[in-house]
């Protein structure tokens, strides 16, 4: 099954450079890798972890023989290719000073034709489309959520909380990370949605899905969630990839 793919990123309103990088990197026959990262730390060193993981990451996909054949194979290949790009990212910093402290999210989704495995480290996050409804996959590693999984605070107060983008957990800041992974189903006519929180921060879940229901292009979806958080302040980088499974008998295009 070939897959309808756009990835989207802008620097936003505010903010002179993009820390966001990613993109959407296909495989053998049908199998493809969609990465979304959000960098952060010192002067231009946030854009420099955030294309070090993707361009690392793409390097291990493109040069892969052998793809994940099984839920638990393509768990395990992100696993341990997300905790080298950690190393690497960890290593860079370590002999350039000034990029010490620097580090990035990453949520990433491996299509292998069947079924998808989702990735990630930060607040950046994966959302489902099924049958109209819209739920977030990922689990934020973030001090606002465990405030709010531990019953500390309402999710509605986590909205506007003024340490929300507070980060527990990053690529590249520690010499070994734990990596969030599980596998989903995909079926026809459902949409993935990874974006970064430059998205989040700035348009409500009910909004973003009503835009990915819209009747319009792949494209224009993501144009628009991007113009929307654009208007609503755009203080932050924003990236958006977009993987939708069609119908049977419709046609697919990247």
């Amino acid at each position: 099954m070939i897959l309808n793919t756009v990835f989207l990123t802008d620097k936003g309103r505010v903010r002179p450079h993009n820390e966001d990088d990613g993109g959407i990197f296909n495989g053998q026959k049908d199998n493809l890798l969609a990465v979304v990262s959000d960098g952060m730390g010192g002067h231009l060193a946030g854009e420099v972890a955030s294309r070090m993981a993707v361009s690392t990451l793409k390097d291990f996909w493109v040069q892969e023989e052998l793809r994940p054949k099984t839920p638990a194979d393509a768990e395990a290949w992100l696993s341990e290719k997300i905790k080298t790009v950690n190393q690497v990212i960890y290593d860079y910093a370590a002999i350039h000073p000034e990029c010490q402290g620097m580090g990035t999210t990453i949520v990433c989704a491996l299509f292998t034709g069947s079924f998808v495995t989702i990735a990630h480290i930060g607040d950046s996050r994966c959302y489902l489309l099924r049958e109209g409804s819209l739920r977030q996959v990922t689990e934020d590693h973030s001090l606002v959520n465990e405030l709010v999984r531990t019953g500390s605070l309402s999710k509605e107060d986590a909205e506007n909380h003024p340490r929300k983008n507070v980060i527990t957990k990053a690529l590249g800041t520690d010499q070994s990370v734990e990596i969030d992974v599980r596998t989903i189903e995909f079926e026809n006519n459902e949409l993935l949605l990874l974006c970064s929180d430059g998205l989040t921060d700035k348009v409500d879940e009910n909004e973003i899905a009503e835009i990915l229901k819209n009747e319009i292009s792949l494209e224009e979806k993501a144009s628009v969630l991007i113009d929307i958080a654009n208007q609503n302040g755009g203080e932050d980088n924003i990236t958006v990839a977009i993987l939708e499974l069609p119908s049977q008998e419709g046609e697919a295009s990247c």
